[in-house]
């Protein structure tokens, strides 16, 4: 038998104090996909660094092809034929696409000119052999994720990548977008390329992966032949335990109504949009990708702008476009995208915590780490956000303890309404099912819950009421109990759904 295409074992990796990788295996052979999965600080983004060069393992074995390797650089890997797709890709906006491929590799005529032909031919052959073609002239600013990929792809193969690493690549995509890329992990597995497919969403890990290796804080669990296994054995050894709810509804007594939103319009984006929420009572807006779902409750918050309507918030009139008035009122946001609109990423934990509320801390208008310690350490201990000390930077923390710090920013104002955008997106399990928990505690105190979610198990999992969005407009509303995968869905692609 042929050696496996990349083995590691024994792999460890600290930095300081705090033990990133304690012992962590895998083995990928040539021709498969392989999924690596775990909760969030599982190691898993370690391992992945350590593979494509960034990081020196502190000890264990690294054989790629059999032969032992020691990468100084992610130039070493690339070279060795290691190629990592990551979630949000890193190509040169204003570059081409023919541009971004061959970028410092760029082919020269016999004259000693750039050779741009050669590069666009070449471009244009990669991208139809991905089977989806792409102009290469085209600017990389303009692409959508998916198309980015799809570059960052054609790039990988185009230097002969034998291992291509694709870290979460369909957290942001579609569901069409999401079939076009697993098309085109299965054609590179039957190209004799190995794969290893990190993410969190099971139903993709087993329709498309041969092999899935666990992992759980910073220690290789176990690895299990896809077909082998089930998603219940999975979950249990992520998390060691089982987890017997994801959903842990706890049931509330509903009260007055918190948020009134009344003929909401933005032109072109929005519609006529009236609901309300009651205190403790969770409501979700389900619906595709694009049907207006995020731009309606920025409007609500006063992020962005909108052309008619009123949104009110106990009685009283939320003003446009002012999220400080807002927060005055008593609500909260947790936005979807948490790196960049959540968090301080280079802030600390406890400074982020506290941010909403450095205001009401402040003595004498001095704010001072001994005035913000108390709180930060009482939300970052009741969400059990993993990290060593409250002094550590939020980009150094895993996706999931960057969500719960977003949670606890929000949570520490004491808000009468929350709104949580896509709470759950690129987290474990686990922490899925401690961020549901903590959401229907919530309600349990009576705080009214707008929740967005493109899951839809979870949206019927967690919902009280849920109001189905299509293209800017609010086309149906299901009670808890009348809620259906196919109502919703037919809701959510049908100019004109079923009423609850």
């Amino acid at each position: 038998m042929s050696e496996p295409l990349l083995q590691l074992h024994g792999v460890s990796k600290s930095f300081g104090a705090v033990a990133a990788l304690v012992s962590a295996d895998l083995t990928l052979e040539a021709g498969t996909i392989h999924a690596l999965i775990g909760e969030n600080g599982a190691g898993k983004s370690t391992l992945v660094k350590i593979i494509g060069g960034l990081y020196h393992r502190d000890s264990g074995d690294f054989l790629l092809e059999g032969e032992s390797v020691h990468f100084h650089n992610t130039k070493d890997a690339k070279a060795a034929g290691i190629a990592v797709i990551y979630q949000e890709p890193t190509l040169f906006p204003d570059l081409s696409v023919a541009e971004n491929i061959f970028v410092g590799r760029q082919p020269y005529t016999r004259v000693g000119t750039l050779d741009r032909a050669k590069m666009r031919r070449d471009t244009r052959e990669l991208t139809q052999r991905l089977g989806v073609p792409i102009d290469p002239d085209r600017q990389a600013r303009g692409l959508s994720i998916a198309d980015q990929q799809v570059v960052e792809i054609a790039k990988s193969i185009s230097v002969g990548a034998k291992v291509i690493i694709m870290d979460e690549p369909t957290a942001a995509l579609s569901g069409v977008e999401v079939d076009r890329l697993m098309g085109i992990a299965r054609q590179l597995r039957d190209e004799g390329k190995g794969i290893i497919f990190i993410s969190h969403r099971f139903d993709e890990v087993f329709s498309l992966c041969d092999t899935i290796t666990v992992m759980r804080d910073g220690t290789y669990i176990a690895t299990n032949k896809t077909a082998a296994t089930t998603e219940d054995e999975i979950i249990r050894q992520m998390v060691g335990r089982s987890v017997g709810s994801l959903f842990p509804k706890v049931e509330t007594t509903v009260g007055a109504a918190v948020l009134e939103v009344r003929a909401l319009t933005s032109v072109g984006v929005f519609e006529d949009v009236s609901f309300t929420v009651r205190a403790g009572e969770i409501v979700c807006f389900a619906g595709l990708v694009g049907a207006g779902r995020s731009e309606i409750a920025r409007a609500v918050f006063g992020v962005d702008a909108y052309d008619s309507g009123s949104v009110t918030v106990g009685g009283a009139r939320v003003p446009r476009r002012n999220p400080a008035g807002s927060m005055r009122l008593g609500m909260g946001f947790v936005p979807e995208d948490r790196r960049k609109q959540g968090l301080a990423m280079a802030a600390s934990v406890q400074t982020n915590v506290t941010m909403a509320i450095r205001s009401s801390l402040a003595r004498f208008g001095l704010i001072t780490s001994s005035l913000e310690e108390p709180s930060a350490r009482t939300w970052a201990s009741r969400l059990q956000v993993k990290t060593h000390a409250l002094d550590t930077e939020a980009q150094m923390l895993s996706g999931g303890n960057q969500q719960k710090v977003v949670l606890g920013k929000w949570l520490a104002t004491q808000p009468k309404l929350l709104i949580v955008d896509e709470p759950t997106r690129g987290i474990d399990v686990g922490t899925k099912a401690e961020v549901h928990r903590l959401l229907s505690e919530l309600a349990g105190t009576g705080v009214a819950v707008l929740m967005i979610s493109s899951e839809l198990p979870e949206v019927l999992g967690m919902a009280d009421r849920v109001l189905v969005v299509r293209e800017g407009r609010i086309t149906a509303e299901f009670a808890r109990d009348a809620a259906t995968p196919e109502n919703v869905m037919y809701a959510a692609t049908h100019a004109v759904g079923a009423a609850a």
